[in-house]
């Protein structure tokens, strides 16, 4: 289980050395609205705490639309100055009676999953799945952390791990 003990993420001396902050996107869902507004609001305020600025959100209806809007963006912005560096999707599955919540969580984690393989730029899994709303609360500043805050620092270590392996260049004098 994972908990706000369990990571050294919101601790990560790498997340902020040598960052150079690009545009972020998040993509949100629509389902549980006051539980995504709090992540979001963890998520974008950490980021802006760590000099990013340029935070552009997109909404979409649910969990299992999230990697078609990261994938349509993205095509849609990586030849712009302002293409994402990151992107990271906020969600909250919440278990019913049936076995739709398993048939979601696993369309999500899949998709995100394919997209962290297949674009050149992180896609940070900031997706709750939880048994009932008052797991989620735990989420968002109770016993297991903020999510969205710790989405926000995976996201910066990410940057940071990416701007890390780029070629330097050396200035030609």
């Amino acid at each position: 289980m994972a908990s706000a003990g369990n990571s050294r993420i919101v601790q990560d001396p790498m997340a902020d050395t040598e960052v150079n902050p690009m545009p972020v996107i998040i993509v949100r869902t629509q389902w549980n609205p006051e539980i995504i507004d709090a992540l979001e609001k963890g998520c974008v305020n950490t980021l802006r705490s760590k000099g990013f600025d340029h935070i552009r959100v997109l909404s979409v209806p649910g969990a299992v639309e999230i990697p078609f809007a990261v994938n349509q963006c993205w095509n849609a912005y990586k030849y712009r100055d302002d293409r994402p560096g990151v992107f990271i999707v906020l969600g909250c599955v919440i278990k019913g009676d049936t076995p739709h919540f398993d048939y979601v969580c696993n369309m999500v984690s899949e998709g995100v999953t394919a997209l962290n393989l297949s674009l050149p730029v992180p896609t940070i899994f900031g997706v709750l799945t939880v048994l009932n709303q008052d797991q989620a609360w735990e989420r968002l500043g109770g016993v297991h952390g903020h999510k969205g805050e710790e989405a926000a620092h995976t996201a910066i270590s990410m940057i940071s791990l990416s701007q890390s392996l780029m070629p330097r260049r050396l200035d030609a004098h």
